[in-house]
């Protein structure tokens, strides 16, 4: 049996509420909210946070592959892939690659991963989808990360299938219809019009043939996410499936907005969340054509693999207190020019200094003393319990829960989005180290609040991104709350 072993979606902590762009802007923005990335996220750190929750939720499965896909990279020449590699602490011997930068990258990498031969294959998704002021990106788009891991159910390993690929098919026809030049911020598009006639019609011949792939029936369907750019392409076919009595689960037009690369691998994350066992669920996404994807929803869905270890898109919809003003928004996508602090921009990053502390950089790895069990954060060689030289272990710490010691607000430190909060952080089980917080307001930092590692882009200099983790507040029932409270009561 192949098909999604665990799948995870990732949003961002801001919203940005459309009413707000229209009292700015006086042309109406539309109803709802839209999910924003914040200043220091791009598309590579919400696809890691996707791929450590759905790796998180089946430790025992070792992806062999890992595919990204964004449109909107950090680089055009390397590949953005082996960053996401490096945070999620996979081997040397898996390969990493960009699946492409158009929009129909993520339904070809996870056709690929459906059909691979591959035990398990990880597939990342993110996009940060902006635009000028008012435009339709700004307005409708949404920013997001998603993942799924791919593979076959192992007894040996303790691998189980979620939803289990039943069959599909995809539909391909050459249409200019939305486009956007290398390095421009707008998208521009052809006549609306023009582009829901050929979606539709590419939708149809997909679902026919898919639904032939499977051996399936209109009537043994239950629930279909349907996701492209253009909203009333699949209209026709929402009716039918409506009229069938099939469930059109929600867009999430109006509560994240269209979110690109990472909005196809949501969707289908959402889709599985919302399924019960047994349940036939299809995905069906309309990006220069059409592909579809039939699932068998398995009983292994209602544990925490389902769920990504309890994080759900739902549960991260209601995030409260997370509004951001329409100038920060502006400011923070760089269509506002604001004064910074007048303190030196950092200097760019070392790629030897990097390289070298590779693990500690981008996996958030310390080191562990063997004798005294002191953990050293960023690691050491020397212990400073015992002294011990040379004799320490890896202490992966990205997944160790922590709470904040103390903490200072500071106004004059560079950053792109001023005050910085510093805080000291104890970590669950031992290791103690200053780190900056994120996705919270000053005023809301407390000593004693749980935080849990993010992995985030510290500054950009000479075109060079320049990544490390921060912390933010554990909002909800993550798993770095449970963790904590574990940790304490042994």
């Amino acid at each position: 049996m192949r098909g999604i072993i665990s799948a995870a979606g990732y949003l961002p902590h801001w919203r940005l509420q459309r009413e707000a762009i229209t009292q700015v802007l006086g042309s109406s923005a539309g109803k709802g909210q839209r999910s924003v990335a914040s200043y220091d996220e791009d598309s590579l750190t919400m696809a890691v946070d996707a791929g450590r929750r759905a790796l998180g939720a089946v430790p025992s499965a070792n992806p062999s592959a890992l595919w990204f896909c964004t449109t909107s990279p950090t680089y055009a020449e390397k590949t953005n892939a082996t960053i996401a590699h490096a945070a999620l602490r996979l081997g040397s011997e898996v390969i990493a690659a960009d699946a492409g930068s158009g929009l129909r990258g993520p339904a070809a990498a996870l056709r690929s991963a459906l059909h691979s031969t591959d035990p398990a294959v990880l597939v990342l998704t993110g996009d940060v989808r902006t635009g000028p002021a008012g435009s339709v990106d700004e307005k409708d788009g949404g920013d997001a990360g998603a993942a799924v891991l791919v593979g076959a159910a192992s007894a040996d390993s303790g691998v189980a299938v979620i939803a289990e690929y039943l069959g599909g098919a995809s539909a391909t026809r050459e249409f200019l219809d939305r486009w956007r030049s290398p390095g421009e911020a707008r998208t521009r598009s052809w006549e609306d019009r023009f582009g829901e006639q050929r979606y539709g019609d590419l939708a149809a011949q997909a679902w026919e043939a898919g639904l032939k792939d499977a051996g399936l029936q209109l009537d043994q369907l239950d629930k279909v996410a349907l996701v492209g750019p253009r909203p009333r392409a699949s209209a026709a076919l929402a009716k039918k499936l409506g009229a069938a009595g099939v469930e059109v689960i929600d867009s999430l037009a109006s509560s994240v907005g269209f979110t690109g690369a990472a909005h196809p691998l949501l969707m289908l994350t959402s889709l599985i969340e919302q399924s019960q066992p047994g349940q036939v669920i299809a995905l069906l996404a309309m990006a220069d054509g059409a592909d579809v994807f039939f699932f068998r929803v398995t009983d292994q869905v209602s544990g925490d693999s389902g769920t990504a270890g309890g994080v759900t898109v739902a549960d991260q919809l209601e995030d409260a207190d997370n509004t951001l003003l329409y100038s920060k928004y502006l400011a923070w996508r760089g269509v506002l020019p604001v004064q910074p602090p007048n303190r030196p921009e950092p200097a760019r990053m070392s790629a030897a200094a990097a390289e070298r502390r590779l693990d500690w950089k981008y996996g958030f790895v310390g080191s562990k003393d063997h004798e005294s069990g002191a953990l050293h954060l960023p690691p050491a060689r020397v212990s400073f319990e015992g002294g011990n030289i040379d004799d320490m272990e890896p202490a992966p710490m990205a997944d160790v829960a922590a709470t904040v010691a103390t903490f200072t607000v500071d106004s004059l430190a560079y950053s792109p989005s001023p005050p910085v909060v510093f805080a000291v952080c104890d970590f669950a089980g031992g290791g103690r180290l200053p780190v900056e917080l994120t996705d919270v307001r000053p005023a809301d930092v407390t000593i004693g609040m749980t935080v849990e590692m993010t992995f985030r882009r510290l500054n950009t200099a000479d075109e060079i991104a320049n990544y490390f983790w921060k912390a933010r507040p554990v909002r909800g029932h993550g798993t770095a709350r449970e963790q904590l409270e574990k940790t304490e009561q042994d």
